[in-house]
């Protein structure tokens, strides 16, 4: 399953660029001094050294005054700053038309994203995306892609690949693989066995499977399956449900969540600490997207890290999220009592040794391209992990989690994807948020280059006159 990701990979790192007003020479040397460097390993910050990177590749980096600096190399004089690997966006959806995520991503330091469920005509935009990235014709994020999620009869996204039975779901399999998905996503609507088929056939075509923990499935039993990473905290709850049976017949029934109170007020302490342990031995990643519940409840308050970055959005999108829309002062309760009982069980899986990536969901409403995967990276420092730990689930875990030993830390030899720092993010992860530069494949992109592309970004919306789409 690594060898499958990693060879892909190996297609694609070349790097991603655009305006060379915005990148260094591809050609060129590129030096940092005087940084401190966190390399994502659970080391200590090692200050004052000086990295060198030659074409896409960190190779050489020690103390200052050790390591040789090339004639013809750019120089960054780093003094005071952080460098830090290139940051990942585990759960994306670049669907919609209309929003410029690729510079989204990478102005926010994210220089990966995994898109988790899109149309297969946007997988093949995303392909196009990843070979203009490789070319240097665009600058944007590693891409790692799903193509249509695959669920039951009645999914309420219009793109997925809906099956009946499970020589449907074994065929849906085959042609995720066959048209060169890098993962299969499951659903909601998936029936026992149709998910069973769809466990047995990725196996077979070492293909991963990942996604929601259907309704008609415990998320114990997708631990035990293999399913390698539950998005959302989906079905974890109600697996720590003393009602558990009770609620899933209901759910299976009526097709759609239970009531939130009823799994709240019946979680079981003993039944999480089992899940949990489950989910430590059997290696299922969780991608908790806590950000996704924190912005329910933000929009409805109009907090200012959320609506400052609504400029990025085409109105067509923004006159749709209305959070009085969709949501009552009640509803708004829920959400924070929801939130709060995410924050506590990331903590107490954390502590039972199971292991995390960043994802956003992005693009719910709100959920804005980069700056959400920040916000992200706050509410897990909230749940309870390390600055450290935070860090490595939006670089060095997702890296180890696709089978990437050339991404994700800041070593000689690995690929230079990384994000210079104005702050230390291990005294408060929030300053991941204040970036002075980005390396993309090699390849340096200045602050001013950034918000430059930011501001196109912008002006890009504001003259936007499209149809939303996204379902």
């Amino acid at each position: 399953m690594k060898k499958v990701y990693a060879l892909w990979f190996l297609l694609v790192l070349p790097g991603s660029l655009l305006g060379q007003a915005a990148l260094s020479s591809a050609g060129k040397p590129l030096v940092f001094t005087h940084v401190t460097v966190i390399d994502a390993t659970g080391s200590p910050a090692k200050p004052g050294m000086t990295v060198l990177i030659t074409k896409d590749r960190i190779t050489a980096l020690d103390v200052d005054g050790k390591v040789p600096i090339p004639k013809d190399a750019q120089v960054v004089d780093a003094t005071g700053k952080f460098l830090i690997p290139g940051l990942w966006d585990m759960h994306v959806h670049t669907r919609y038309a209309g929003i410029s995520f690729l510079p989204l991503f990478i102005a926010n330091g994210v220089t990966g994203v995994r898109d988790t469920g899109s149309p297969w005509q946007q997988f093949e935009q995303i392909k196009r995306w990843r070979s203009d990235i490789a070319a240097g014709k665009l600058i944007g994020p590693r891409l790692v892609s799903a193509g249509p999620l695959v669920d039951g009869p009645n999914s309420r996204w219009t793109y997925s690949t809906v099956v009946n039975t499970p020589v449907e779901a074994r065929k849906a399999t085959d042609a995720l693989k066959e048209k060169g998905a890098d993962f299969v996503k499951v659903y909601d609507l998936l029936s026992r066995d149709e998910y069973a088929a769809i466990v047995d056939e990725a196996k077979k075509l070492r293909l991963p499977f990942v996604g929601h923990v259907p309704f008609a499935v415990s998320a114990a039993e997708a631990s035990l399956d293999g399913q390698k990473s539950i998005e959302h905290l989906s079905g974890v709850l109600l697996a720590c449900s003393a009602d558990e049976a009770k609620l899933r017949k209901a759910l299976v029934e009526e097709k759609e969540q239970p009531d939130g109170k009823a799994v709240l007020d019946s979680y079981s302490e003993e039944k999480a600490s089992a899940l949990f342990a489950s989910f430590a031995k059997n290696g299922t990643w969780q991608v908790p997207t806590l950000v996704n519940t924190w912005i329910r409840i933000g929009a409805y308050t109009d907090d200012r890290s959320i609506m400052d970055a609504l400029k990025y959005i085409p109105g067509g999108y923004k006159s749709q999220w209305n959070p009085r829309n969709f949501r009552s002062a009640e509803e708004l309760a829920e959400y924070q009592r929801r939130l709060d009982k995410y924050l506590e069980i990331v903590g107490k899986m954390r502590r039972a040794g199971v292991q995390f990536m960043t994802g956003t969901d992005t693009l719910k409403a709100y959920n804005i391209p980069g700056f959400s995967l920040q916000q992200e990276l706050v509410l897990l420092a909230k749940a309870g992990l390390t600055p450290m730990e935070v860090l490595q689930a939006a670089t060095s875990n997702p890296a180890r989690f696709l089978g990437l030993a050339s991404l994700g830390t800041v070593e000689r030899g690995k690929i230079a994807d990384l994000v210079l720092l104005d702050a230390n993010p291990l005294q408060d992860i929030g300053n991941t948020a204040k970036i002075a530069a980005v390396v993309v494949g090699g390849r340096f992109v200045s602050r001013g280059s950034l918000d430059q592309m930011l501001a196109d970004v912008e002006t890009a919306a504001k003259n936007w006159t499209g149809t939303p789409s996204g379902r």
